[in-house]
């Protein structure tokens, strides 16, 4: 429930460090809304426009205070096709849609899908994010690209990012690592690449105007299916940040809310010549990592972008890329589970199994959601083998051997409809059946089909069959889609 004064301490309740971290996640944002910008085939303001609107617009409405969103790799991928083949400006209206999307997804409460992702899926989230993000400075690490000095200026930056904090924890120590070899590759003269050899930077501040594009049929058919998959991605990569920041402040937030204020900041980003993006989970660990926790952070970092390209340009564009490296690396280091690779011998096998294969998916196609798609059906077949193991029917008769009694144990699903077929005799048919159902429950339409079929194969025999103990749920479920009891019930055990 929204509290008002919740709601003020989310962005006044740490002031100091908040502004602080926004700083240096406004540094840290520049060059990768430039290469994002690269990766969709847009013009570097593309990105660097869309990073400030998106945070400072999910500082208001987002539902998780502290994490940071901006134009992400995830949702570029999905965007070069469209800006090659149609333009920028379908690229703007298909962002408007996105958001649009996005908060339909947000009212109709769909955030609730995150409790299907187990916590094996979400590791191997977390650390293919981790390699993904290492993996994206290697090219400012290439000795074909970059000069010798350039390794010195990253250790150097590590140095000061890992040992300034026994100093002192007032200033992050990422930022003074950017501000002393900034300082240093000016005053030295130092030939190392910096920001500005990533791309123009804006010099204008956005202007508000309509993606210039037909309204018409033709253009929804052709900004459709783009507006869907990056909503769908953004919603998940947003989400599962949203977890993982939780998790490190011991919080819990609104996943509605923040499918909602995704949805406001992409719809209103495509207004001002922005790309769609979502909460991005490198900058949202600097933030955290930095002492950032409230919404004012996020406002920061956001304002600081614009301000910084804008007015500051010259000075912004001669920061050196070592230093913003340096911090990514920290980041990636941060970020990994090292105790993920420790509990591989000690947690179940399915567990590492879903794990694995959601950090190989993600790094081998660069796509998240296929990633967690992968674990989340694995998750699901591994969890169905594990529930029909724990399934059982057992049998008495009496003396006379004219009454038999099944009674069945576990969850009664597609899972297990095999074990529960394969546990009745058929061919001995007694005068009477009971199939004791009390110890077990009924899910879905294959184990109603089993029932039936049990059923009508013993009244074949000539047994009188009675299914005692249904719960209620169970119970429901069989009245309405059983045919044991129809007067066709005969054809359709011939069908088997």
């Amino acid at each position: 429930m929204f509290s008002i004064d919740r709601y003020r301490a989310e962005w006044f309740g740490n002031i100091r460090n908040d502004l602080l971290s926004g700083l240096v996640v406004a540094l840290a944002l520049i060059p990768e809304a430039i290469a994002f910008s690269i990766i969709a085939g847009v013009d570097p303001k593309v990105g660097l426009y869309a990073s400030f609107s998106i945070a400072v617009l999910i500082a208001f409405v987002g539902g998780r205070p502290g994490m940071i969103s901006a134009a992400t790799a995830a949702t570029a991928v999905l965007m070069a096709t469209l800006v090659r083949e149609h333009g920028l400006q379908y690229l703007l209206a298909a962002t408007v849609l996105t958001g649009v999307i996005q908060i339909g997804l947000g009212l109709l409460k769909l955030g609730f899908v995150m409790r299907y992702v187990s916590r094996s899926v979400m590791t191997g989230f977390v650390n293919a994010l981790a390699i993904l993000i290492f993996m994206a400075q290697l090219p400012e690490l290439d000795p074909a690209r970059v000069p010798p000095l350039t390794y010195v200026l990253v250790a150097a930056a590590l140095a000061i990012i890992y040992l300034f904090p026994r100093l002192t924890k007032a200033v992050p120590s990422p930022l003074v690592a950017i501000v002393v070899l900034t300082a240093a590759s000016i005053a030295f003269g130092w030939q190392v690449r910096t920001v500005g050899d990533m791309g123009a930077l804006p010099d204008t501040l956005p202007v508000f105007a309509l993606p210039q594009v037909p309204l018409s049929l033709a253009t929804l058919q052709i900004i459709l299916p783009y507006a869907l998959a990056i909503a769908v991605v953004g919603l998940l990569e947003s989400l599962m940040t949203q977890n993982l920041v939780d998790d490190l402040t011991d919080t819990t937030t609104s996943r509605d809310q923040e499918c909602i204020g995704q949805g406001i900041a992409n719809a209103v980003t495509g207004f001002i010549g922005g790309m769609a993006g979502c909460a991005m989970i490198g900058q949202s660990m600097i933030n955290v990592k930095s002492g950032g926790r409230g919404r004012l952070s996020t406002f920061t970092a956001g304002l600081v972008l614009l301000l910084l390209v804008v007015f500051l340009g010259d000075w912004v564009a001669r920061i050196p890329m070592p230093a913003l490296v340096a911090i990514m690396v920290m980041v990636s280091v941060g970020t990994f589970s090292w105790s993920s690779i420790r509990n591989l011998r000690s947690h179940p096998r399915s567990s590492s199994v879903v794990m694995l294969a959601t950090v190989g998916i993600v790094v081998w196609t660069h796509n998240l959601a296929i990633g967690v798609l992968v674990g989340v059906l694995l998750s699901g077949i591994f969890f169905a083998a594990k529930i029909a193991q724990l399934f059982k029917v057992s049998s008495t008769a009496t003396a006379d051997g004219q009454v038999r009694t099944y009674v069945v144990e576990g969850q009664l699903f597609y899972g297990s409809v095999e074990a529960f077929l394969a546990a009745f005799d058929f061919r001995e048919a007694p005068a009477k059946v009971i199939i004791d159902v009390s110890r077990a429950h009924i899910w879905d339409i294959s184990s109603v089909q089993a029932l039936d079929l049990a059923v009508l194969k013993f009244r074949r025999e000539g047994a009188e069959v009675e299914i005692t103990g249904m719960n209620a749920a169970s119970e429901t479920l069989v009245d309405r889609f059983a045919l044991q009891d129809r007067p066709d019930a005969a054809d359709t055990l011939a069908v088997h």
